[in-house]
């Protein structure tokens, strides 16, 4: 299809993902490096999520948010690594282009879940050290349920929104993205109609769904490391900071690697280095979350053990019943 005949089209059949560079020596480790990651992501994520409901002394809301955060983190993964899976096992990068669309609401909204999710854990971290006493009676169960709901359907609700206004858009520029999945940036390069509408209501959503609540956490952070401060032991500080730091860690690296992937100049020679950056914030950051909290955690450590006991036991019982028989 030429670009003229694009014209009465509100968008191109397929669209090219040219991924990280066509070279073919490099396909194959790719696939097998990214298939790892993504079955670690996958299998270290709803460990924590089984570990989290199968163990009493997990149930509480520390750990109700960071079972969310697990379950997003498979969903968020599995929105870009089965597709460029795909892309390398194949050879072919072509997606369709309402796949292409779906790709980038599915991947902005549990991006947009994710901000808020950090956030309300922040505020949870800010309760438990700042007003110990306080604690049990602010945060209730009930409003766990209401912060975790609002924060999954608030993502969902302005990636909707944003949506909206790119499927309105004509898309006439040569069907090729360079990069690895779809984001609002590179679907707006591929446009040939006003995109002002969509970038203003974008840079306002924006504000509302990452900066605000990357503000709130960061807020939150400079009260919680006050606080510690004025402990007055070495032992008190330390422990009070050890509930803290896993959470602390993947704020530092999901926030770290987005504030560059979208403040780093978008010119040719840093093209390279932007999906590297993006590749570290999609992929990696699933991948680092369930290892820092089972590393980096007690509780969770101790969690996983006794789950591994149980199964290890429950394996040498079948094994001796099956003797037996």
């Amino acid at each position: 299809m030429e670009k003229g005949e694009w014209d009465n089209c509100t968008l191109p059949v397929e669209i090219r993902l040219l991924g990280m560079g066509n070279i073919p020596t490099l396909q194959t480790p790719l696939f097998l490096l990214s298939l790892t990651i993504y079955l670690v992501t996958v299998v270290g994520n709803i460990l924590i999520v089984v570990v989290v409901m199968a163990d009493q002394r997990l149930h509480t809301p520390m750990y109700f948010f960071l079972g969310n955060l697990s379950s997003l983190e498979i969903c968020y993964s599995s929105t870009i690594l089965p597709r460029l899976l795909a892309s390398f096992l194949t050879g072919d990068r072509t997606i369709s282009a309402h796949g292409c669309i779906a790709q980038f609401y599915f991947f902005g909204s549990l991006a947009v879940t994710e901000c808020f999710l950090l956030a309300m854990m922040s505020y949870d971290r800010y309760l438990a050290i700042c007003q110990p006493l306080l604690y049990a009676s602010l945060m209730a169960w009930k409003l766990c349920l209401q912060m975790a709901a609002g924060s999954w359907l608030m993502g969902f609700l302005i990636c909707t929104v944003v949506t909206s206004f790119l499927l309105q858009l004509e898309f006439c520029s040569p069907k090729a993205i360079d990069h690895f999945f779809c984001d609002l940036t590179t679907l707006l390069d591929l446009a040939c109609s006003d995109t002002r509408v969509v970038t203003i209501v974008s840079f306002f959503l924006c504000v509302l769904d990452v900066v605000f609540p990357f503000l709130f956490t960061l807020a939150s952070y400079v009260c919680i490391i006050a606080a510690i401060l004025r402990i007055p032991s070495s032992v008190g500080r330390q422990k009070a900071f050890s509930t803290c730091s896993s959470h602390l860690t993947v704020v530092t690296l999901f926030y770290g690697t987005l504030i560059i992937v979208y403040l780093m100049p978008r010119t040719a020679p840093l093209r390279q280095l932007n999906k590297v950056f993006s590749f570290f914030y999609t992929v990696l950051t699933p991948l680092v979350n369930p290892l820092i909290y089972s590393l980096r955690n007690r509780e969770v450590r101790e969690a996983l053990r006794k789950a591994l006991r149980k199964a290890l036991a429950c394996t040498q019982s079948s094994q001796q019943l099956c003797t037996l028989l």
